[in-house]
């Protein structure tokens, strides 16, 4: 049977998950793409290199962002997210690099606060996605 998730386990779900997926629209094309992310404040932190998804979220800024859940046994969960994409300056970026150093490790002193460039030579950008409002759902078999 299907439910509707109350607003604590959809904060639980999006705290507990790893991988996110945005998804964005502009210029007539839809693209959804997983990310690593963390999460504080009602917003979802990310550091990514630049790209179609940057390009694309600054100029639609309206994102959604999708997690879930599966237990293998025909269970899961899932909650969708509506939020707007804001690039972060110099230290928001700071702060989106320390939640995610602290949520996945690594980094340390010395990765923190470089915006450094990918092995291609893209600039890493950081962003937040400040959900505006979210739904979820379950089902438990």
């Amino acid at each position: 049977m299907m439910r509707e998730l109350g607003a604590g386990e959809i904060e639980e779900l999006l705290g507990s998950q790893v991988v996110g997926r945005i998804g964005c629209h502009a210029g007539g094309v839809t693209y959804v793409v997983p990310v690593i992310y963390a999460l504080a404040e009602g917003c979802v932190y990310v550091a990514s290199v630049e790209g179609q998804k940057i390009r694309m979220m600054r100029e639609n800024p309206r994102v959604c962002f999708e997690v879930d859940e599966y237990d293998g046994a025909g269970s899961w969960r899932s909650v969708i997210a509506d939020g707007l994409y804001e690039e972060l300056d110099e230290a928001g970026a700071e702060k989106a690099l320390a939640l995610l150093a602290a949520r996945f490790g690594g980094g340390g002193e010395e990765g923190r606060g470089r915006r450094q460039r990918a092995a291609g030579g893209a600039p890493t950008v950081c962003f937040r996605i400040r959900i505006a409002q979210a739904t979820g759902r379950a089902v438990a078999r």
